[in-house]
């Protein structure tokens, strides 16, 4: 049977061979299970669009398909939507009152909109302080046990090289120096212009790196094949740092560490997982907890809202985490004046440049991943020669040699964390230019080892795939 057979691609990981059996599957008989099982894979796959609609073709088949409702409030979950996601717990609950996880879910469910009602109450308070201006680092004392790195008044290249070498050894920096470096970040990049412009002189390389997704290990990788940042050798982060890869916390202070140091030679750009709901749901905000404090990762969602959107270097190439626009007419001079200092929205230029995907076909279409949207080979044409633009770099996909490029050479996608989740055997990859030569070059790597700490591990436990 075919459902045998997506079945047995879901539980041997390959997602997309699932999905694809299951729609023919669905095709030759629809049934709640299919749009069920599709809708998992889609939820693996992070289309969450996709699988909401599978979701609500299973509960139209069957409103007593609980699984249905499952899957309709992890994608909704997933896009932070979660009072959507509270009323399907709740309807599970209502058919299963007696199924422990679901009641756990509505519970916990519960209390973030709770929470998400209390802070939207408070925040009317324009005098209510942030972390930033809150902290007082002078009174966190060192302990005489504290054996890493002491880091002075300014971060040197030798505090970064021990920093880093503690970190693979799975120690930790001191409460105290985090806090100094993430509030020195956090005033450095409160200062940046949305769209930040880059000059890369002839002859000079520039590097371009994808989604990292906390996997420190294979980051360090990347500096042990292509150098350590350097003046001589700057980089270009283009988001998700954080999140999925249970390293999340050594791999964003490392990144820190290289802005502080080398501000003109070290770049990062906002990706959609430098977010609240994304860092609740997928591990970050837990994983800070876990090795810090819940103030420290409230000062993180803080910082997150001030980095920059873009990247635009030798006024050719255009750097994003996601892509281009829903609307016709976006200008450079629009992106620049977008503002940043808040959660991503639903719709408009931020969400766009966050969030959207290049499709082959012309035009545009609704995002699979329910936020954004995806956009054809003519939409990139258009935009980039109406602003000038030679290509867009992007990132936010996961693919298989670690980069794929897209319509006709004018838009590039580049992910950075291979055997991404430790599942999908993909291989990582980095662009490298010149200043004098555009043209990009890829560099793919596999993946290396780390220690036994599998991904989500700090996750929000109501992000399962039931």
């Amino acid at each position: 049977m075919i459902k045998d057979e997506a079945n047995q691609f879901f539980k041997d990981q390959v997602y997309d061979v699932a999905a694809d059996l299951y729609s023919v599957a669905i095709e030759l008989h629809p049934t709640a299970v299919l749009y069920g099982n599709r809708a998992q894979a889609y939820l693996k796959k992070e289309l969450y669009g996709s699988a909401l609609e599978d979701a609500d073709n299973a509960i139209a088949i069957d409103p007593s398909y609980v699984k249905g409702f499952y899957r309709r409030a992890t994608a909704n979950m997933a896009l932070g939507r979660f009072r959507k996601a509270l009323a399907d717990y709740q309807a599970v609950v209502k058919v299963v009152p007696n199924d422990k996880d679901a009641k756990s879910k509505f519970e916990e469910c519960q209390k973030i909109v709770r929470r998400q009602n209390f802070l939207a109450a408070i925040s009317v308070d324009h005098d209510k302080k942030t972390v930033a201006e809150t902290l007082d680092i002078n009174a966190i004392a060192i302990e005489d046990s504290y054996e890493g790195p002491h880091l002075g008044e300014k971060i040197t290249k030798e505090f970064m090289l021990e920093l880093i070498s503690k970190f693979k050894d799975q120690k930790k920096l001191h409460k105290k120096y985090a806090f100094k470096m993430l509030l020195d970040f956090y005033n450095y990049v409160k200062e940046l212009p949305t769209m930040v412009e880059i000059t890369v002189p002839a002859g000079k390389k520039f590097t371009i790196c994808g989604d990292v997704h906390g996997q420190f290990y294979d980051l360090c990788n990347i500096f042990e094949i292509n150098g350590m940042p350097s003046e001589t050798n700057p980089y270009l982060f283009n988001g998700d740092f954080v999140d999925r890869g249970s390293f999340s916390v050594e791999t964003i202070f490392t990144m820190i560490g290289f802005k502080l140091l080398y501000p003109n030679h070290f770049f990062m750009s906002r990706g959609n997982h430098e977010s609240d709901v994304m860092n609740k749901m997928y591990g970050f905000e837990g994983e800070v907890k876990a090795k810090y404090t819940q103030q420290m990762s409230d000062m993180f969602t803080e910082t997150f809202c001030w980095l920059p959107l873009c990247h635009l270097i030798n006024q050719k190439i255009f750097v994003c985490h996601g892509g281009l626009f829903k609307e016709d007419g976006v200008t450079l001079d629009d992106i620049k004046k977008t503002n940043r200092n808040r959660q991503p929205p639903d719709e408009g230029i931020m969400c766009d440049l966050l969030w959207s995907d290049p499709q082959p076909i012309d035009g545009r279409s609704p995002s699979k991943r329910g936020v954004g949207c995806q956009f054809g080979p003519d939409v990139t044409a258009k935009w980039c020669e109406a602003n000038g633009i030679e290509y867009v770099v992007r990132s936010h996909e996961v693919k298989p040699e670690g980069y794929e490029m897209h319509h006709n050479g004018q838009c590039y996608t580049v992910f950075s964390a291979p055997n991404y989740c430790d599942q999908m055997n993909n291989k990582g990859a980095f662009i490298t230019i010149t200043g004098d030569n555009l043209s990009p070059r890829f560099t793919p790597f596999d993946a290396v080892p780390h220690p036994k700490l599998p991904p989500m591990a700090y996750a929000n436990s109501l992000f399962g795939f039931n």
